[in-house]
């Protein structure tokens, strides 16, 4: 099993950049999976920035909304997954599946790459929505949390700014 490290924080936060970076110093293949369906011209703005961020940085791009248990990455790679909180949406709005689901995938994912950097959303209230989406969002905190307990790694970003909650950079090694 590889190792994991959870990249967590705000819309905005810098998350993927930190992210991004952080696998950036890791030699050998790196892939970049990414979950976000577009649906809106900020979904479309948000993906054009995190292209010309990672321009070059060596990854390959694979797309897959969901379904990254089975995503085409070598043995002893490095994989970053975009995200989290968008791969969890995909499952709960398009096939009815749940953070256990997210988790099953992502632990398979990380089963067959040498380190698995996970990016999520962090700081959400469900209290502040009613239905589908307090559900969800009640669905990514249990999944947040699984992702943390599991890491070898894990930051927090603020503004720019990581704070390392679990273990540090050194798990990149």
């Amino acid at each position: 099993m590889g190792k994991l490290i959870v990249v967590s924080g705000p819309n905005e936060s810098g998350k993927s950049a930190f992210a991004e970076s952080l696998m950036s110093r890791i030699p050998g293949q790196r892939y970049y999976i990414a979950t976000m369906v577009p649906q809106t011209e900020e979904n479309y703005r948000r993906i054009e920035k995190h292209r010309l961020q990672r321009a070059d940085l060596g990854f390959t791009t694979l797309e897959l909304a969901h379904g990254i248990d089975r995503a085409p990455v070598e043995a002893e790679s490095a994989v970053l997954l975009e995200d989290a909180s968008n791969l969890l949406a995909n499952l709960f709005f398009e096939t009815h599946g749940d953070e256990k689901t997210a988790l099953a995938e992502i632990r398979e994912l990380q089963n067959r790459c040498r380190v698995l950097t996970v990016v999520t959303i962090s700081g959400l209230q469900a209290e502040q929505y009613t239905g589908e989406t307090a559900e969800y969002i009640r669905g990514l905190d249990a999944l947040n949390t699984a992702l943390f307990r599991q890491a070898d790694a894990a930051a927090e970003l603020r503004d720019g700014v990581a704070c390392w909650r679990k273990g540090g950079v050194d798990a990149l090694a």
